[in-house]
């Protein structure tokens, strides 16, 4: 019979509910924040340029994060909808110009590829004066002390407002972004107080930034990333020594609780693998520690080195949450298959094999469904991962056309596992079968996504690809039969007694109390089949139900050849 539906039931609601209430959760945290890696663009005043990351909806509005080091400044905006006329650069554009400004303020790139500035370095050396300019990382003169740095505001002749910086030795200022009407709207402010108040923000974080980019701090911020990694590395091997003592420790205690020495040996042998366990975890997160350590080595990595150091976090929030989904899902898949195996609908002489086929599928599709969460939180780790969430389409397509090829390298591993699939849905066998599978013979005992394992007679466990299995002869489905073969003398001078005897014999069997309910039909007399030279081939027919014509067929045949032996 199939599991009771009601306990069923009332389990996968359960999971259900877990599983929407961790959702739920879940969906509280705003969306991580991506350290900035725009490029500095030329400036431009009316704040135009490449696209930046997607534009994010706020109403009538489409949003852009300025970033300074990588941390949150200001928000611009732009409208949602145009509504027919040229309404500018969208925010994400404005954004990502503004944050090229303001690099160049407290980050500035050089222009010149090594191998120019080599080239300039030689020319002016041998020949040219003065060419250093171009290549120089000061060319835009905005190099200079932090308090030095001014942010001003410059009226515009549409009655915006304009931010630009003032930098000692520098005789024009340097702009930054133009304050829109957009911007105000959005933030409930009137465009002067906004620009004021934008022009203060960006002020100090634009100070504070060149601080940070000062040799003496990135000196500092080296040496003591330095020493953090050698502290880090030390307490990493006291860990992985630990480790190996518990793992030396574990066979001991295996072998003490088998011979059930101590009294509290089990107990301390599950006390010495949870250690283990706890152990092994400690070298990730330290291992994670040291690779946000050597993050924020480096100026404007806070936020990145704060994803890495949550990475762990995230994971195990994806862990808990898939393994919720996966089991809500194999409840299900018990729950219906359940209801499948026992419907009324079902004639009396198939519910076995229905019943058969249920545990087959069932533990077939939980497989599936463990290996699609799997696969499901492999690529939802990978995609929460910033260096490769914000891939571009390039390398989107090139990851494609490696899963191609990884496709054809695998061509064999999916076709066992798309012929796996048509096996169980065609019902050509299920588990506890007896099958013949291209020449071996013997009792199906699993049957995976990827192949099928049969027991044969002698206990050999054989392990059949699935795509393998075109010509399969199953000798257990719905019902079973068996051939006996009764060799008499060709000499024989009373054949028809001979077969009458037989006859009475397999009589008698079919109505034997012990054998007749395995029996679907009485034993049948076929006949003669063959005559050789020696002797004549009799053949009986024996239909069992599903499994039982071995023993019939052997008590059957001995029952006839001892019969025979008494007849003259």
């Amino acid at each position: 019979m199939a599991p009771r539906q009601p306990r069923r039931l009332r389990t996968a609601l359960a999971l259900l509910l877990a599983l929407t209430l961790a959702l739920g959760m879940a969906a509280f945290p705003g969306a991580p924040t991506a350290a900035a890696t725009a490029a500095a663009e030329p400036p431009a005043p009316g704040g135009t340029g490449p696209a930046h990351a997607d534009p994010a909806n706020a109403g009538s509005f489409r949003l852009g994060t300025v970033r300074i080091l990588g941390v949150p400044a200001i928000t611009v905006a732009s409208p949602a909808v145009d509504a027919g006329g040229d309404s500018g650069p969208e925010a994400s554009e404005r954004a990502r110009v503004i944050e090229g400004n303001l690099n160049q303020l407290y980050e500035p790139r050089n222009p010149c590829t090594a191998g120019e500035r080599v080239g300039e370095a030689l020319l002016d050396r041998l020949s040219l004066k003065g060419t250093k300019a171009a290549c120089d990382p000061n060319h835009l003169g905005l190099q200079g002390a932090p308090q030095a740095l001014r942010v001003i505001l410059l009226p515009q002749p549409g009655g915006g407002q304009q931010l630009a910086a003032m930098v000692p030795g520098r005789s024009s200022p340097f702009p930054l972004l133009t304050v829109t009407e957009q911007d105000a709207q959005f933030n409930g402010l009137p465009l002067d107080a906004l620009a004021e108040q934008w022009r203060d923000l960006l002020e100090r974080r634009l100070r504070s930034a060149r601080r940070v980019f000062g040799q003496e701090q990135i000196n500092g911020r080296l040496r003591i990333a330095l020493v953090s990694l050698a502290g880090l590395a030390l307490l990493m091997a006291l860990v992985v020594a630990l480790w190996h003592v518990s793992q030396r420790s574990l066979p001991r205690l295996q072998r003490r609780r088998a011979e059930r020495s101590g009294r509290f040996d089990p107990l301390l042998l599950q006390l010495t693998q949870a250690f283990s366990r706890l152990l092994a975890a400690l070298v990730i997160l330290l291992g994670v520690a040291m690779g946000a350590v050597l993050l924020l080595a480096w100026p404007g990595q806070i936020p990145a080195a704060i994803d890495v150091l949550l990475q762990p976090l995230v994971v195990l929030m994806k862990a808990l949450v898939l393994l919720v989904v996966a089991t809500v899902l194999r409840g299900l898949v018990g729950l219906l298959l359940a209801q499948w195996a026992s419907h009324l609908a079902v004639r009396a002489e198939h519910r076995a094999r229905r019943r058969q086929r249920y545990l087959s599928l069932l533990r077939v599709l939980r497989r599936l469904v463990n290996l699609a969460c799997l696969l499901l939180f492999a690529l939802w780790t990978v995609l929460g991962i910033p260096v490769l969430r914000d891939l571009s389409s390039n390398a989107v397509l090139a990851s494609g056309a490696v899963l191609g090829a990884l496709a054809l390298v695998f061509q064999g591993l999916l076709r066992d596992f798309v012929a796996g699939l048509v096996l169980l849905l065609d019902d050509r066998y299920a588990i506890g079968d007896v099958v013949e599978i291209g020449g071996r013979s013997g009792e199906v005992v699993d049957v995976g996504v990827l192949s099928t394992e049969l027991r044969c007679a002698d206990q050999r466990v054989v392990v059949v690809p699935n795509s393998h299995c075109e010509q399969v002869v199953n000798h257990t489905k719905l019902r079973s039969g068996a051939e006996l073969t009764l060799l008499l003398p060709r000499s024989i001078t009373d054949l028809a007694g001979a077969l009458g005897l037989i006859g009475e014999e397999l009589t008698a069997f079919g109505s034997d109390p012990h054998w007749a309910p395995l029996l679907l039909e009485p034993p049948r007399l076929l006949g003669i089949e063959a005559m050789t030279a020696d002797d004549l081939q009799v053949k009986a027919l024996l239909i069992t139900e599903a499994g039982q014509q071995g023993e019939a067929r052997r008590e059957l045949l001995g029952r006839l050849v001892q019969r025979l032996q008494g007849w003259p």
